[in-house]
């Protein structure tokens, strides 16, 4: 289309015609261009048709001419839709643009801002207790959704239909790998440090100090270094994701992405569980090697191990098993930090207490989860004899 072409059709004005297909129902034809630049009718127009006689049972919309619309169109329709309302006329949506439809029902008002604390009577203790239980069963089912939500994204992803930004995978990536370094280290590190000192306390009683060694590996490798590492993003990540995106929610930015056909769940949650899955593993791995470091510090430093024999004792003592099952720990911790912030970050309220609560509760979800899956993998490990 030309320059020419396209201002003409911008200036083309726009045009409300009424008819009578059936019986008791006002048809409404939008054509032209309905936006806030171009020239719009009156309400009028439409107020004096729904209050013809005799009168309407029901208004439809025929939009086969309508051209380019914004806001201008939607606000005109919200009060065709609020006459119709206090005049018990039913309204047919169903041949309206799908953008005018979400745009609709965003702004209908039992879709208001919610969250809102308001005063009044208390309601009874039973019914307190009963709301609790809805609430949580609806809390069930809303988890439910969006796993199922981020399920079909990270299956899109594979299939190569994914639709987000690479730039934002890279910062999360950043985020959750290169500056979670010196805060992984220095936990890491004083966790092998207290491995080694409790291992020592028994050990030295029968004169067996050397296995210090042992005990610091293995228990890094195997276990400590991925649960630390998820811990700690669980605290740091984990409660950024929620916040960032429950802050989305109370300013309606992930309202408006729906609204212009992005998926949140690929759009938003997609990047924040690859930056996860990607950085958890190569984390654990720091995480296992400052551990050993911190063992090392002890068990030469405070009980006088020479350093060749404490390496050689780590090295017979570590074997691929233990470092597979650390990294696929950490894998999975990784997945469930990223949901559980995502999961609380999406059902934020839209208030600003609600950030804060979202944020808090992220992190116990997370933390939590990570317990959780620790012990069955610890159980399931145990059963099959690795």
């Amino acid at each position: 289309m030309s320059k020419e072409e396209s201002d003409q059709r911008a200036l083309r004005p726009a045009a409300l015609d009424s008819s009578r297909p059936v019986p008791g129902t006002l048809l409404l034809r939008f054509s032209g261009d309905w936006h806030t630049a171009g020239t719009l009718l009156a309400f009028d127009a439409a107020q004096a048709q729904l209050s013809s006689q005799p009168p309407f049972i029901r208004v439809a919309f025929d939009v086969t001419d309508l051209g380019v619309w914004d806001s201008a169109l939607a606000v005109y329709l919200m009060k065709i839709l609020d006459a119709c309302q206090r005049s018990g006329i039913a309204v047919d949506q169903s041949n309206l643009p799908a953008g005018v439809q979400k745009l609709l029902e965003l702004a209908a008002p039992e879709n208001q801002r919610t969250g809102v604390t308001r005063g009044g009577a208390r309601p009874p203790f039973l019914a307190r207790i009963a709301g609790l239980a809805l609430n949580d069963i609806e809390g069930i089912g809303a988890m439910l959704r969006f796993l199922g939500e981020a399920t079909v994204a990270f299956l899109g992803l594979l299939r190569g239909k994914a639709m987000f930004r690479r730039s934002d995978l890279l910062t999360f990536i950043q985020d959750a790998g290169a500056q979670a370094l010196p805060i992984i280290s220095l936990i890491s590190f004083l966790v092998g440090m207290i491995l080694a000192f409790v291992a020592a306390m028994q050990l030295k009683a029968f004169g067996a100090q050397i296995f210090v060694a042992d005990v610091v590996g293995i228990g890094m490798v195997r276990v400590m270094g991925a649960v630390m590492s998820g811990v700690i993003m669980a605290g740091r990540t984990g409660a950024a994701f929620a916040a960032q995106l429950g802050t989305m929610q109370v300013n309606e930015e992930i309202d408006a992405l729906e609204s212009f056909g992005f998926s949140p769940a690929e759009f938003l949650v997609l990047p924040r569980m690859l930056s996860l899955m990607l950085m958890m593993p190569l984390l654990c791995i720091y995480s296992d090697l400052m551990g050993i470091l911190g063992g090392m510090l002890v068990g030469i430093g405070v009980l006088k191990i020479g350093f060749m024999e404490y390496y050689q004792q780590s090295k017979n003592a570590l074997n691929l098993t233990h470092f597979s099952i650390g990294v696929f720990q950490s894998f999975v911790f990784g997945i469930l930090v990223a949901v559980s912030g995502c999961l609380r970050g999406m059902q934020c309220e839209r208030s600003a207490s609600a950030v804060g609560y979202a944020a808090t509760s992220a992190v116990v979800t997370g933390i939590v989860s990570i317990v959780v899956a620790t012990l069955i993998v610890t159980f399931s490990c145990q059963v099959l004899g690795i």
